[in-house]
Formats: structure tokens, C-alpha cells, sequence
């Protein structure tokens, strides 16, 4: 039994073949999926997916790719749908400063505006990073995110950046990169990450674990990401399943 903490099941990579691939994650043990939409188009279908599915739940928020297209009206919006009962979290949301697409300070407004929504609303958070570790810590810390807690998904920060988080109530959650041969920082965090606060994800279509790397990745590939971590933790496959599930279950309040 596993979960996928971080998918995205309605993405276009999977149009042809959707129900199929669902399929393949139930088969794989896969007994529950957070979908997370993070815009004006996927937030409908992810909410979609998590009212045809008992098994798909769903988290919503504003990437910070699309940033420069947040209105206070999708703010409201958001708040609503959360008193949806699928809906489990707020996010994927944080900060980006690989893809240039939005300024930072609009990055940070909106990331602000979010962690006060969580907040008002006592919703945990899945936090979006990407090469912006230091901003990333400072905002949270500073618009008091310990409050409601959350996911740095696909953690790929250094051991000091794990620990600051950790700190604040965080769980940190392990996709693909973890089976890379190469991929050494994110194998030694994972395995100084205390196991209580252990979750995985594939963020299905992307970063596909190894052997299947380099081709489109999907929520049953997570037991290859269980597979690994165990490994790392010194744990057999059942152990990771059994601690990370319940762990996803608490986190994000699912039955």
C-alpha cells in the first residue's frame, strides 16, 4: 500500500490513455493520489479527477510559473473550492527562479498571499522550490507558515535547508531523483530525514525514476521511488509503504 503524495494525472501527457494509467497505479498498490492543479486551466481538472475517483485527492494553489496571472478573484476562488472535502491541501505554490516567467516580487506576493490563505483557512501547504532555497525559508518563516505546516515537495535543497524546514513542521517528500546514479544530495537528505517525515511523490508526467527515465513518468512508477528509499533507510519495502502512508494520511488529514 502506497500513495502519491504529488501527481499530475490530468496533465495532456496522459489524454490517450488516462483511465489506463490510473488503472496501472491501482494495480501497482497504489491505494490513494494527490492530484494537485496549480492554474486556471488544471485546477478544474484536478478537481474533476478527485470527484470521479474515492482514491484521487486533490491540492490546489497558484505555481509561481504562473504567478503573473494570479487575480484576487482566483485567491477567492481557491478559498472556496477548498471547503471541498477532496480537497486536502494548499498548493503547489512557492517560489521558481529557474523558469523566468514571473518577476520575483510578484513570485513572493503571491506566495504570501497564499500562506495567509492556509493559514486563515488551518490548510497544510505543498511548497513548489526551485533554486530558490533561501528566499523559499525566509518567506515561510516569515509569514509564520509553522502554523499550518505542509510538503516541500521534491525536496532538492542540502541537509541545512532540510533541517530549517523540518523545523517549522514540514514533511519532506522524495520523487524520481532519489534512483538517479548520480543524484547524491537528495539520497543523503533522504537519509538523514528523520521517518516520521518521510513522504513520496512521482509528479507524474515528470521526473520518471530510474529504470523508465527519460520517458513519461505516472503514479504507479511510486513503488520505485519506495523501493529506493527503503534501500537508503536501511528498511524493507513493507516498513517504507506501511510508515509513509500513514505518514501521507496524518499530513494531509485522508482516511
Amino acid at each position: 500500500m502506497l500513495i502519491d503524495t504529488h501527481t499530475h494525472l490530468d496533465a495532456k501527457q496522459f489524454d490517450e490513455d488516462r483511465e489506463e494509467t490510473i488503472a496501472r497505479a491501482v494495480e501497482q498498490g497504489i491505494t490513494r493520489m494527490i492530484n494537485v492543479g496549480f492554474n486556471r486551466e488544471t485546477i478544474p481538472t484536478t478537481m474533476k479527477l478527485a470527484e470521479n475517483y474515492d482514491f484521487i485527492y486533490a491540492a490546489i494553489g497558484w505555481h509561481p510559473q504562473d504567478a503573473i496571472t494570479m487575480q484576487e478573484a482566483d485567491l477567492d476562488w481557491i478559498a472556496e473550492l477548498c471547503r471541498h472535502e477532496k480537497v486536502v491541501a494548499i498548493g503547489e505554490i512557492g517560489l521558481d527562479y529557474y523558469w523566468d516567467t514571473s518577476p520575483k516580487d510578484v513570485q513572493h506576493a503571491v506566495f504570501r498571499k497564499q500562506i495567509g490563505l492556509a493559514r486563515e483557512l488551518g490548510m497544510p501547504i505543498v511548497i513548489h522550490n526551485r533554486d530558490a532555497h533561501e528566499d523559499t525559508v525566509r518567506i515561510l518563516r516569515e509569514e509564520k507558515a509553522h502554523e499550518v505546516g505542509g510538503v516541500m515537495h521534491s525536496f532538492s535543497g542540502s541537509w541545512e535547508t532540510a533541517k530549517l524546514c523540518l523545523n517549522m513542521g514540514f514533511h519532506l517528500s522524495f520523487g524520481g531523483p532519489i534512483t538517479f546514479k548520480n543524484a547524491k544530495q537528495p539520497k543523503e537528505v533522504l537519509k538523514q530525514t528523520p521517518i516520521d517525515r518521510l513522504l513520496l511523490e512521482t509528479d507524474a508526467p515528470y521526473l520518471t525514476p530510474h529504470p523508465y527515465r527519460g520517458k513519461r513518468n505516472e503514479s504507479a512508477y511510486v513503488h520505485l521511488v519506495a523501493e529506493a528509499a527503503a534501500e537508503l533507510k536501511g528498511l524493507s519495502f513493507q516498513e517504507i509503504a506501511e510508515i509513509t502512508t500513514r505518514n501521507a494520511m496524518e499530513r494531509f488529514s485522508i482516511r
